[in-house]
């Protein structure tokens, strides 16, 4: 068995599983965000009752109305924190950061577990060896909260080996997106992506973290890297960090299909309205107007960025028809890039620092674009309304690309600054 047939064994209680079967399982933790916690919680009450089975595996997290600009927002907010507090659950508020990575930041997440979660992008807890699956709201009220159980069909793995040297200036979250453009929006339907190869073995913890969060876009259940080393180290750095009996390590069962790419000749990529996978070379659309960079969102927000949109602002400053925000994915983040003089390098150029949280993600308290604007950001979505006007643009691209586009107020080729 690989490595999610293995934690879906162990967590049904069976010896062994196979694609195609149906289980029931404990779930370690479900984390929800402010808005469907709320939408979770009020069908719980209304609807199921009685007491959550296991609120030691339950997490919500404040990271959409990170600072409620409306009554209702505040109102929402309120309700979430007392019915929290009531239950007993995990409960971080407002600022401690981006709904995946705060969890993560904070210990939560193990490898070998089964994580739950109503966002989509649920599954990129693969990256520390947990199988992780998106689950509705009801879902999550009905079966999640009073019995600590959910069902799943064990989904077939399909591999995806990636090899070669990218070229200087392209990133992971560049060859990332570029297999979405590879292998087609919805072209893995309810499979186990498992990246693997040469190319993954050799990145750090959180470049690994970009390929999991495909998982939603190629329409898979859930993706996974299988544990090692870069793992283990990891873990051990969390909170009461250790590896743990979990890592879960594949006995060799093969994959349904092998996808094999070569990373070496991909260049710096832009994913262009309307969605994920309409994805370019820089080149192709170099010159294209933005009056908006952001480097946040679950892809998003790491140190890894500001370093990289450091690096291209060193002597330079934001163009005068642009605003820049930056948003930390946890305050653990935050924290490193003080110490690291990115805050005030990235202020001092022209940047604008924003709360720990999930930034604009549908621009609930930022990053609303009026008709005929456009943005470049780092953000994992890029559909038409998701940040404003449907009549605006939305392109998404690696930290490099984004701080050159904020610097010449066009799109632009990180290179060309170098």
């Amino acid at each position: 068995m690989n490595m999610v047939e293995k934690i879906l064994a162990r967590a049904s209680g069976r010896r062994s599983v196979e694609p195609g079967d149906v289980v029931v399982a404990e779930v370690d933790l479900l984390i929800m965000h402010d808005l469907s916690g709320y939408l979770t919680s009020r069908v719980f009450d209304k609807q199921v009752g009685g007491p959550v089975r296991h609120p030691e595996r339950v997490a919500m997290v404040f990271d959409h109305h990170y600072s409620p600009p409306t009554e209702d927002a505040a109102e929402m907010l309120k309700e979430n924190r007392e019915w929290a507090r009531r239950n007993g659950i995990h409960l971080f508020d407002c600022g401690n950061g981006n709904i995946h990575h705060t969890v993560v930041r904070r210990g939560l997440v193990r490898p070998g577990a089964i994580i739950v979660g109503s966002d989509s992008h649920t599954p990129v807890h693969g990256a520390l060896g947990a199988f992780a699956a998106a689950l509705g709201n009801d879902s999550h009220a009905g079966t999640v909260l009073p019995y600590g159980k959910a069902w799943f069909r064990v989904p077939e793995t399909v591999r995806v080996e990636l090899e070669g040297t990218p070229q200087p200036g392209t990133t992971a979250r560049d060859i990332a997106l570029w297999l979405v453009g590879q292998i087609g929006e919805g072209g893995l339907i309810y499979a186990a992506v498992e990246f693997a190869g040469p190319y993954v073995k050799e990145l750090s913890f959180w470049d690994r973290w970009l390929f999991p969060l495909l998982c939603v876009d190629l329409g898979a259940k859930c993706s996974f890297v299988e544990p090692d080393e870069v793992t283990e180290a990891f873990v051990r750095s969390l909170p009461s960090g250790s590896a743990q009996d979990r890592l879960e390590q594949s006995d060799g069962g093969e994959a349904a299909r092998v996808l094999r790419f070569d990373v070496g000749a991909v260049a710096p990529q832009v994913a262009c309205p309307p969605t994920v996978g309409n994805l370019a070379d820089v080149t192709a659309v170099a010159g294209t107007p933005v009056q908006y960079a952001e480097l946040g969102g679950h892809a998003g927000g790491r140190l890894e960025d500001f370093r990289a949109a450091a690096e291209v602002l060193r002597g330079r400053r934001v163009h005068p028809d642009v605003r820049f925000n930056v948003v930390p994915s946890s305050r653990e983040v935050f924290t490193q890039a003080a110490q690291e003089g990115l805050v005030l390098a990235l202020h001092e150029a022209g940047a604008t620092w924003f709360p720990p949280s999930t930034g604009s993600n549908q621009a609930y308290n930022m990053g609303a674009m009026a008709a005929g604007e456009a943005m470049i950001s780092t953000h994992a979505r890029n559909f038409p309304g998701r940040n404003g006007s449907a009549e605006a643009s939305m392109y998404l691209a690696a930290a490099p690309t984004v701080a050159a586009s904020a610097v010449a107020g066009t799109i632009t080729d990180a290179r060309e600054l170098a």
